[in-house]
């Protein structure tokens, strides 16, 4: 499929050139078309370039993801494991956005996806009353909510609602530390 949307990509640029050259040479070839077909060429070319960032976007089919069990967190970090909890839920739209910009993410999937580190998941679409209990004890009422669990840190460090990429790396390096 890229190589086809290179082709027309060229074919558009080709088209945009041939019309100027045309214009050049006398023929009667409206400028507003000209501009109107390059722009859509730099509009596609955008396109192209977003799509194609060289990252694989079905990287999180590899994280391994187990239900929420605050029981077992202690004993993970006992251990020297780092636990990352998400809860999230279907309808919740941070949490979707979160997934799309980080969670989702290869490179974050990378580092989260390392045999330290344990990752629990609590899916809030329905009610839960493993959740809820766990949600109580953290004192937050609602979704996204994300925290990491390391040897530094054994109560955790709770991550901002709305993720950046950087917010794992640095919480990652702070419980290890």
């Amino acid at each position: 499929m890229t190589i086809l949307m290179m082709i027309l990509l060229a074919v558009i640029f080709t088209a945009v050139a041939g019309l100027i050259w045309a214009k050049i040479n006398g023929k009667a070839i409206p400028t507003l078309v000209i501009i109107m077909l390059a722009f859509m060429g730099l509009c596609f070319a955008g396109v192209i370039a977003f799509v194609n960032k060289g990252e694989d976007y079905l990287a999180h089919h590899a994280l391994r993801w187990q239900p929420l069990e605050p029981d077992k967190i202690a004993e993970y970090v006992s251990q020297g494991k780092i636990v990352f909890v998400d809860i999230t839920a279907d309808w919740c739209v941070p949490c979707q956005t979160n997934k799309a910009n980080v969670l989702h993410r290869e490179q974050v999937v990378n580092q989260l996806n390392q045999p330290h580190i344990v990752l629990m998941q609590g899916n809030w679409t329905e009610a839960d009353t493993v959740i809820e209990q766990y949600m109580g004890q953290q004192a937050v009422a609602g979704t996204p909510f994300n925290k990491i669990y390391g040897a530094a840190y054994p109560n955790g460090i709770e991550l901002p609602k709305v993720l950046i990429i950087d917010d794992i790396a640095k919480s990652l390096s702070l419980v290890t530390d």
